[in-house]
Order: structure tokens, then sequence, then C-alpha cells
């Protein structure tokens, strides 16, 4: 079995797409002994050599310099037009000269006019995607994030015989995850440890504000892991700021992710991929939307009692999330009835069965 991802990392984008993308890739690997390559453009930001270090094979397509521009929207984040960039791909697997089993596309900026070109070059298509804002000309789509009309969204986006993988149940999760799972800690709502991690790149640096609103609370007995990703433009001095304290243990590009989150009593950090992570191991949370596609599915798991949204980055100031700090301190009941609602919905079967349905 033969697959593809055609997927980018760069500071825009940020590196979740890609990290979801290496893990979907080391199951079906190993669960269905697929030999997987990486297409991936060479963006200020990218995560190429991650893909490598995890012993893929990644084909690059150069960081473009011919000027695009009519380029809108997300059509920017992948820098050139979609027509140039599916000939690059085209000429990659061309060059490759295998059966392409599966392709497997994570990207905003790519739509039908782009599949539509590659379909004589691969068996089956499969997007990941959750903005349910375009056509898409694909056999599989998963889109792992939660919304009240889950099931309706993409009708009339995909083919009528498209193959839909809808919500959480599905969400792409590391071993690690089921792993620590076994043996999950018990929480009973106090904060001793938290948990601050915004992604990979944290472009609009929430890091470094959650950490000055986590000082305003002059508790020194709570535990603070802060996570920053290799790319994190602002890691330096975050670093140096918690040298400051002895309670705040830094750590960049770690691997113990769900050990860390396991520790914890309360999670500060982003939407996106990472919500499912911490719900997985019932950890309560505190949300903060990096980009705009976050904030539906954060506030539908507010409502559904998962975490408490506190808005988009832009209109969240240190005070803001200093407020909810102290109440979560002076209300423990809050964080653990999130607990106690993440337990009864989320199992540790999440995407068994999709990926036994990519193995067909």
């Amino acid at each position: 079995m033969n697959v593809i991802f055609r997927v980018d990392a760069s500071i825009n984008i940020g590196s979740g797409h890609v990290m979801r993308c290496l893990t979907l890739a080391q199951q079906l690997q190993k669960e269905k002994n697929a030999k997987v390559y990486f297409i991936s453009r060479e963006l200020e930001g990218n995560l190429i050599d991650s893909i490598k270090e995890k012993g893929f094979e990644v084909k690059t397509l150069s960081k473009n310099d011919k000027v695009f521009n009519n380029l809108e929207g997300y059509q920017k984040w992948l820098t050139v037009s979609q027509q140039f960039d599916v000939e690059q791909t085209i000429q990659i697997l061309t060059d490759l000269d295998i059966s392409i089993d599966l392709l497997i596309i994570d990207s905003y900026a790519i739509d039908i006019e782009w599949e539509n070109k590659i379909r004589p070059y691969v068996k089956k298509i499969m997007v990941i995607d959750d903005l349910a804002n375009r056509k898409h000309d694909c056999d599989i789509l998963l889109d792992q994030n939660f919304y009240l009309n889950m099931e309706e969204r993409y009708n009339g986006l995909v083919p009528i015989n498209c193959k839909l993988f809808l919500g959480p149940r599905y969400v792409i999760l590391r071993e690690e995850f089921y792993e620590v799972k076994k043996h999950l800690r018990h929480r009973n709502g106090n904060i001793k440890n938290i948990f601050v991690f915004f992604g990979g790149i944290d472009i609009t640096n929430e890091t470094m504000k959650t950490l000055r609103a986590i000082i305003l609370l002059k508790q020194k007995d709570i535990v603070v892991n802060v996570v920053v990703g290799k790319n994190n433009p602002y890691k330096e001095s975050i670093e140096k700021f918690c040298r400051k304290y002895d309670n705040i243990n830094y750590h960049c590009q770690v691997d113990n992710m769900a050990e860390l989150m396991n520790e914890a009593d309360l999670a500060i950090g982003a939407g996106g991929t990472t919500t499912w992570e911490r719900c997985f191991l019932g950890l309560p949370s505190l949300v903060i939307a990096v980009a705009e596609n976050q904030e539906i599915c954060s506030k539908i798991c507010e409502i559904n009692g998962y975490l408490k949204y506190l808005g988009i980055y832009n209109n969240v100031d240190v005070e803001n999330i200093y407020y909810f700090l102290q109440f979560l301190l002076n209300n423990k009941n809050f964080a653990l009835e999130m607990t106690t609602k993440m337990e009864k919905v989320f199992s540790n079967k999440f995407n068994r069965n999709m990926l036994n349905y990519l193995g067909v």
C-alpha cells in the first residue's frame, strides 16, 4: 500500500496539520504496512526535517520565486496557485513511478480544482478538513471536530459516495495518548499543576500572555509546565522568562505531551487538535482560539461542558486569563465537572474503524 500525504507547515499555517498527518502516517505504516511519502513545500517554519526524523521520505516543493498577486484567504498559505501546486505535485508522482493507493490532503487551500487534476494519478483521495467551506473530489473525508450540524455540513460539498468520518470519535491521536489513558491519574478539582501549550508556533505569543497571568496568582506551590515548538519565534524569551521562577518548567519540542497532560490539573491552550488530546485524557482546560476556524468548535465544546472558552486571541488579555484562573482555584467543582463530562463521552477507540477502512 503506497500512501502520499500532501501537507504543509509554516509560520502562518502552524504545525497542527503536519503533526496529525505524521500520526496517521505512523499508524498506517505500523498497522497496514504502508509505504508512506510526504510532499511538503519549503515555507518559513516548515517541518520537513521533523518529518524526515520520523523516518519518512519527503518530496519537497521549493519556496516559490514566482509572484502570485491574486491569492486570497487560505490560498495565501499555499503561496502559489492551486494550478501551479498540483502541476508540481503531479511531476513528483510521475517521477516516483509507483502506483499510489491513497493520496491524503490536509490543506485549507486545496479544493476540487486541485483534486480533479490529481485524480488520474491516484486510486483514492482522502481529505482532512474542518472548514466545510468548499467542494472536494474525494473518496474519503475526515473532519474530527465537533459541530452541532456535523452530519449535514458536507452535503453538496463531496461526492454522494464519499465515505465520511465525522466527529471526535475519529480524532487522530498519537500512541502515547492511548498508553497514558491506561493509567490516568485521578483529578479532584484542585489546581496544583498547570500545562501550557499553544501549538508548535504560537505566532501571537499567547504563551507569554498566559505566563504573565499565572504569575499574578502569586502561588509558588503551583507547578507550571510550558511547552513550545522548535519553530516558535518567541521561544528564547519564553525560556528566559521561565528561568526566573522555580515552579515553571520550560519544554521545547517534546515527545511526552500525554505524560505532561496527565500530570496536570488544568491546561491553558489553543483550540484545534490539542482540544481532543486534552478531552481524551479528561484534562480541564481554558481555551483561547488562535485562529477563526477554532472558534465554533471551542464554543460548542464549552456548551457541552468540556472546557472553558475565553474567546479569540485578540479579545483575551492577561487580566481575562487571571480572572478565570482565580475562579477555578476558588471553585474546584467547576474543573471537576469538566473532567466528569469528558470521561463519559471520550473513549479509547477513537479512530480504529477509520484506520481499518483506509487499509482496504
